[in-house]
């Protein structure tokens, strides 16, 4: 009797289904979070009777066959490419992504890592940086008798000065482009990291090439959707109780074998 760990199997994917929303629920508040998917196989099949085999010896063959499954297996977390809602701040140095794109920043490893939360803040050098600390790639220092600084929607960042009217540009910010943001590591602290799957990070100015624009002032909320998280997490709870009825039904049916006389 297979079912018992057909069903262990259907347990152990319902749980790992929850685990996926419950972290999705638990970043509803993140910036720039994107909601995580848990999607799952069918494993191996036992090939009782494999379908186009002789029935008998007058050439008929079995049209269906007999292919007993196995259970179910995870096959990915996919990270969900959907753009939360953008909420006015009025900070200065606050930036959402309208689109497509990551900032690059740099680790004090000095390899580059990847965010979208634009929460960023001047450092006591001037520098612009995450909350962490992390410096954009970009390396714009910010004049220490700066009165203000503005950034246009395609990343140029311009500083103004209480003696002059005009303002100074300082720098552009790029935003870094993947061909498959699914592909991306996950590190925490809302960074990713480039991997083989993402392909290589392609630096682009900001509204070229199908890449996202800056808006300033303001930032982009987490993209999960609360009611749907809830609907999944009744349906994979539901999910895992029929599972466990199932091993309790074999269990029955085992019970009942071995009390045959």
């Amino acid at each position: 009797m297979k079912s018992l760990q057909i069903a262990a199997t259907g347990m152990a994917a319902q749980q790992m289904r929850v685990d996926v929303i419950s972290n999705n629920i638990a970043n509803m508040s993140t910036a720039a979070y994107r909601p995580r998917t848990a999607e799952f196989s069918d494993l191996a099949y036992q090939q009782v009777v494999t379908p186009g085999t002789l029935a008998s010896q007058t050439g008929n063959l079995v049209p269906a066959g007999i292919q007993v499954g196995t259970g179910v297996r995870p096959s990915t977390v996919s990270m969900e490419i959907t753009q939360g809602a953008l909420r006015e701040t009025g900070a200065e140095l606050d930036l959402a992504i309208d689109g497509i794109g990551f900032l690059e920043i740099t680790l004090p490893s000095g390899e580059p890592a990847y965010t979208r939360d634009g929460k960023l803040n001047r450092s006591a050098e001037g520098e612009i940086v995450t909350m962490d600390g992390y410096p954009l790639a970009d390396g714009i220092v910010i004049p220490e008798d700066a009165s203000r600084v503005t950034v246009s929607r395609d990343g140029e960042v311009v500083a103004y000065f209480d003696d002059a009217t005009a303002g100074q540009p300082i720098g552009t910010i790029s935003l870094v482009r993947f061909i498959n943001e699914k592909g991306l590591e996950a590190m925490g602290d809302n960074m990713f990291k480039e991997t083989e799957a993402s392909g290589a990070a392609n630096r682009l100015v900001a509204g070229s090439e199908g890449v996202g624009t800056f808006r300033q002032g303001y930032l982009e909320d987490s993209g999960v959707d609360v009611v749907q998280e809830i609907s999944e997490l009744i349906e994979a709870q539901r999910g895992y109780e029929l599972n466990s009825k199932v091993i309790t039904a074999s269990d029955e049916m085992l019970a009942a074998t071995t009390r045959l006389r």
